[in-house]
C-alpha cells in the first residue's frame, strides 16, 4: 500500500539555465543557474521583496521567467502536459484563499485529483494516502471541520496535507511554516527533511528563519534587493556575513559550545528615511 510518502514517479531533476527575473525594470535575478535534485532540500532566503515567490511561481510552471529557461528533466517546463506536471511537482502558494464550504477531508482530497480516473472517481487507496496526509500534520481531529472556521495555521497544515497527498516527487513550499506555532514548525520541517534523506524528494521551501534554514536545508538560495544571489550548501551560503548583507541587518553567530545560532547584532544599515548610510 503507498503512502504520502512515496512519490508515485521518479524524482525530475529541475534545471535553472541563466534565468532572469524582473518586475517593471527592476531586475530581481540575474543569470540564475542551478540543479535541483532528489535528496536535497533547498531554503530560499532573503528579505521581503526580493522576488522569492516570483521565483517559486516560475519553478512551478505557473509563470515564465523573462529570460533563460527551467527545465525538468531536459524538457522545458512550459511544453509539459498540466496533468504530468502535475504528478511530477506539488506547488503550495503563499496563501490560500478559500472560496466555498468544505470539509478538511474534502480539502485534503483534492491533492488526489491529478491521480484520479477520466470519472474523477477516487479509490480505497486515495483515500489511505488523504488519511495518512492528515495525520501527518496532526489535523485527525479537525478532519470533519469546515475549512471556512479554520485558524490560520489550521488552513495552513490543511494545504501542506493536499500537497503530500499529491505525491509528487518534487514539493515547492512557499513560506509552509509562516502561520505556524514552533511546535507545527518543526512537525513540518521534520517530515520534508524525511522526504529528503529518504532521497525519493527534491524540496524547495522559502523560510525567513535563517536558523530553521540552517538546521535542515542541505542548500540554500540567498537573493538581495540588487538582484545577486548565492547558492550551494546551505552552511556555506547563511553565513552570518552574507546573511547580513542580504537582509541589510548585523548578523552575527553565537554559539553555546554545542548549538550554534545567528542572532542580529545591532540595529538596521540604513540612515533616515531608510537610506543607505
Amino acid at each position: 500500500m503507498s503512502h504520502w510518502s512515496e512519490p508515485l514517479a521518479a524524482c525530475p531533476v529541475l534545471t535553472l539555465r541563466d534565468v532572469r527575473l524582473r518586475t517593471g525594470t527592476r531586475v530581481l535575478a540575474e543569470r540564475l543557474a542551478l540543479e535541483i535534485g532528489a535528496g536535497q532540500l533547498w531554503c530560499v532566503a532573503g528579505p521581503n521583496g526580493v522576488g522569492k515567490s516570483t521565483l517559486m511561481g516560475v519553478l512551478a510552471g505557473l509563470r515564465h521567467a523573462d529570460g533563460g529557461s527551467v527545465v525538468i528533466n531536459g524538457e522545458p517546463m512550459g511544453r509539459m502536459a498540466p496533468g504530468a506536471l502535475a504528478r511530477l511537482r506539488a506547488y503550495l502558494p503563499q496563501a490560500v484563499h478559500d472560496t466555498f464550504s468544505m470539509s478538511v477531508l474534502d480539502a485534503v482530497r483534492v491533492g488526489r485529483h491529478p491521480h484520479l480516473s477520466g470519472w474523477g472517481w477516487s479509490g480505497r487507496e486515495d483515500d489511505s494516502v488523504v488519511r495518512a496526509a492528515i495525520e501527518a500534520m496532526d489535523l485527525e481531529a479537525l478532519a470533519a471541520r469546515d475549512v471556512l472556521t479554520l485558524s490560520g495555521g489550521e488552513r495552513q497544515r490543511a494545504s501542506l496535507a493536499a500537497v503530500l497527498a499529491q505525491q509528487a516527487p518534487l514539493l515547492l513550499l512557499d513560506e509552509p511554516v509562516s502561520h505556524l506555532d514552533l511546535r507545527h514548525q518543526i512537525m513540518v520541517l521534520e517530515a520534508v527533511s524525511a522526504l529528503a534523506r529518504a532521497g525519493r524528494h527534491a524540496i524547495v521551501v522559502i523560510l525567513h528563519d535563517l536558523n530553521l534554514a540552517r538546521r535542515y536545508a542541505t542548500h540554500a538560495l540567498l537573493m538581495s534587493e540588487d538582484g545577486s544571489a548565492l547558492h550551494g550548501p546551505a552552511q556555506q551560503v547563511l553565513t552570518p556575513e552574507q546573511c547580513s548583507r542580504a537582509l541589510r541587518t548585523p548578523i552575527v553567530s553565537v554559539s553555546d559550545g554545542v548549538h550554534t545560532a545567528l542572532i542580529p547584532d545591532g540595529v538596521p544599515r540604513h540612515g533616515p528615511k531608510g537610506k543607505q548610510p
